[in-house]
C-alpha cells in the first residue's frame, strides 16, 4: 500500500491504558462520519497480521466504493468493551463494529441500534452460504440476523509445552483425576501447572464453564439460562465446578499472582515462553497470537481437550467458544447502511478469509482448507464436537454476565464458598431473566 493511501485513512491502536486520553478523540469519529461518505469502523483486533487483513479489507472496499473511505479503530479487548457501551450510550457508534453476539448484542438489537442484515444477505444467497449454518446462532434474534462471523473459529484447549510434558514423562490427561495428578508431579519440580492472567476475569470463566459442562451437560446452563422447572444457577453441577476450581486452586495449580495479571499486555503467555508454566486455557486464537509474538515457540506447542470428570453427564466431546469470533454488525445510526454493509462483506469475503487463515484463524466456513497442523487438529475437535457453548460472559444478559465474572474471579481467590457464589448468580437471574 503505497504512501498516500495510508494517510488516507487514520488508523487508531489503542490498549486499556491510552482509552482514557483516547476516547474523546475516537468517539466524534462517528459524528464526522455523519457529514462525509467516512465508514467509521471498530474491532479488538491489535496483532499485525489481524490488523492487516482488515486493513487489506478497507483498501479493497475503497476501490471499489470511490468516494468512501474507512475510518478504523482497533482496540485492546478489554477496552474495546467499555468504549462500545459507553459509545452506543451516547448515540455515537461506529457504522461498523464487532461484538461476540449472545446477550450484550441482544441488548443493542432490542434497543432498534442494529441494523438487520437478513435482507441484504437474502438479495446474495452464494455469499451467506459460504458460512457454517450454526455460525450465525449468536446473532440471531428472532429469527433475524445481525452480524456477519467474521475473524476466527474460536474453541477453548488446554496449551500445552511438550518439552515440559516429555521432561516429566506425562502424557495429556483425559479426565479431571488424570489432571490434578499432572499439577502435582508439576507443582514438586517447581514449575507452575496453569499460566492465567485472570484480572479482566474472563479467562479464569472458561474453567467454570467448562467444568459445568462436564459435571451437568448442556442442559444445566441451558434449564439455568431459559428459567426451565427445576433449573437455576444455584444447581449442584454449578456448586460442584465451584468446589473443583477451589480444588485445583488449593492444589497449587496455578502461577503466582494470576488473578492479578493482565491477558491483554501477555502476562500469561510469557509465563509459557519462560518455561514456568506449562499449560493454559485459553481459546484457540492463542495459535495467531504466539505466529505474531514469538514464532519460535510454535514448535514446542500442542493441546488436549478439556478433560472429563468421572460420573458427570456432559460429553467430554463438547466445546466453549464461538464460531466466528468476533462477529461484525452494522449500527442503524449509520447514515451509509448500504455502504456499511458491503464494507463487512468485504471484510469477510474470501480474500479476508485467506488472509485468517494465513494468519493461522479459520471463519467458520463450508469446505474450508486448513494445513496448519495445530488448527488441522482444533478444525477436525470442533467437526467431532456434538456441542459448542457460546462463553457465559457473553450469551448471558450484561448485567448477569458481569455477575458471573466476579463470581468466578472470587471463586479462584477463594473469597467466596461455591454456594455462595452459585446463589449470587441465581438471585440476579431472578431479576434479568424474567
Amino acid at each position: 500500500m503505497g504512501a498516500k493511501r495510508f494517510l488516507k485513512r487514520r488508523r487508531h491502536v489503542l490498549c486499556g491504558t491510552a482509552l482514557a486520553l483516547s476516547l474523546a478523540a475516537v468517539l466524534p469519529l462517528a459524528a464526522r462520519a455523519q457529514g462525509g461518505r467516512t465508514i467509521t469502523e471498530w474491532d479488538l483486533q491489535t496483532t499485525a497480521g489481524a490488523v492487516k487483513v482488515i486493513h487489506d479489507a478497507a483498501d479493497r472496499f475503497e476501490q471499489a466504493n470511490p468516494g468512501f473511505r474507512v475510518e478504523e479503530s482497533h482496540i485492546a479487548n478489554d477496552a474495546y468493551k467499555t468504549k462500545l457501551k459507553i459509545a452506543f450510550g451516547a448515540n455515537e457508534p461506529p457504522c461498523v463494529f464487532a461484538t461476540w453476539g449472545g446477550g450484550p448484542l441482544r441488548e443493542y438489537v432490542k434497543s432498534g441500534q442494529v441494523v438487520d442484515l437478513t435482507p441484504y444477505l437474502d438479495k446474495d444467497p452464494a455469499f451467506r452460504d459460504r458460512f457454517l449454518p450454526n455460525s450465525f446462532k449468536p446473532v440471531t434474534v428472532d429469527g433475524k440476523i445481525f452480524g456477519l462471523p467474521a475473524e476466527n473459529t474460536a474453541v477453548a484447549v488446554i496449551f500445552y509445552n511438550k518439552e515440559i510434558f516429555a521432561r516429566h514423562k506425562l502424557a495429556p490427561p483425559t479426565t479431571w483425576d488424570e489432571l490434578m495428578s499432572v499439577v502435582k508431579i508439576l507443582k514438586a519440580d517447581g514449575v507452575a501447572p496453569f499460566a492465567m492472567a485472570n484480572k479482566s476475569k474472563w479467562p479464569g470463566s472458561m474453567f467454570y464453564v467448562y467444568l459445568v459442562d462436564r459435571i451437568g451437560g448442556p442442559a444445566a446452563f441451558s434449564d439455568a439460562l431459559e428459567r426451565h422447572a427445576g433449573g437455576g444457577f444455584a444447581d449442584p453441577a454449578f456448586v460442584e465446578a465451584g468446589r473443583r476450581i477451589q480444588d485445583l486452586v488449593k492444589a497449587g495449580g496455578f502461577a503466582e499472582g494470576f488473578n492479578g495479571l493482565d491477558y491483554d499486555i501477555g502476562a500469561s503467555r510469557r509465563l509459557l515462553y519462560s518455561g514456568r508454566a506449562a499449560m493454559e486455557l485459553m481459546g484457540s486464537w492463542e495459535v495467531a497470537t504466539i505466529r505474531n509474538e514469538n514464532p519460535a515457540f510454535l514448535d514446542k506447542l500442542d493441546f488436549f481437550a478439556f478433560p472429563a470428570v468421572a460420573g458427570g453427564k456432559g460429553d467430554p466431546r463438547d466445546l466453549i467458544g464461538t464460531l466466528g469470533d468476533n462477529f461484525l454488525s452494522v449500527s442503524a445510526q449509520c447514515p451509509e447502511t448500504s455502504a456499511a454493509v458491503n464494507l463487512v462483506k468485504t471484510m469477510t469475503d474470501d480474500k479476508a478469509a485467506q488472509g485468517r487463515l494465513d494468519d493461522r484463524r479459520m471463519m467458520p466456513l463450508k469446505g474450508l482448507s486448513v494445513s496448519d497442523p495445530l488448527l488441522k487438529s482444533i478444525n477436525l475437535l470442533i467437526g467431532n464436537a456434538p456441542n459448542v457453548q457460546l462463553w457465559y460472559d457473553q450469551e448471558l444478559p450484561p448485567k448477569l454476565g458481569e455477575v458471573h465474572k466476579d463470581t468466578t474471579q472470587a471463586l479462584f481467590g477463594l473469597s467466596v464458598t461455591p454456594e455462595a457464589a452459585a446463589q449470587q448468580m441465581e438471585d440476579v437471574a431472578k431479576t434479568e431473566l424474567r
